[in-house]
């Protein structure tokens, strides 16, 4: 069972497919966003090719827990996924996923290596990889359903 991850952003949305057999996930093609609207057919294009069961989006909070000035986009962003395509859309906590994903990045290859298509996109692997771990201890939580 395939699973897809996308970390939203307003310029780019990560993407990283995975399955909880191995507890892992790769990294693909960031999706660009442009005048505030995803690219709906390659998101299509994604969905008919990998056809996952579920899909994880991160959720952005402060440290603190409060809700960031996209938490909102991210909530309609989940919205029109389950419409377009009804599958189950959990929210995930994504704290700290960009500074982890730079952190690898710059590891693996310095400065030249962190572009932001490729940190969006190694966030949506480190987005689905907490969860797996996750529902591993609890069930699904945060379920969006419409």
């Amino acid at each position: 069972m395939f699973i897809l991850s996308f970390d939203f952003g307003t310029k780019n949305i990560g993407v990283a497919v995975g399955q909880q057999i191995t507890s892992t996930a790769t990294s693909l093609n960031s999706i660009k966003v442009k005048n505030g609207k995803p690219n709906w057919h390659t998101i299509s294009s994604l969905i008919s090719s990998w056809k996952p069961k579920l899909i994880i989006l991160g959720y952005p909070l402060n440290m603190n827990g409060t809700k960031q000035k996209i938490t909102n986009q991210v909530k309609k962003f989940s919205k029109s996924l389950y419409k377009r395509f009804c599958i189950k859309i959990y929210l995930h906590d994504e704290r700290l996923t960009t500074k982890e994903a730079k952190s690898y990045l710059f590891t693996q290859g310095g400065y030249k290596n962190l572009k932001k298509n490729k940190i969006d996109s190694v966030s949506a692997v480190l987005i689905l990889e907490s969860w797996i771990k996750h529902t591993k201890k609890y069930k699904y939580i945060n379920y969006i359903q419409k």
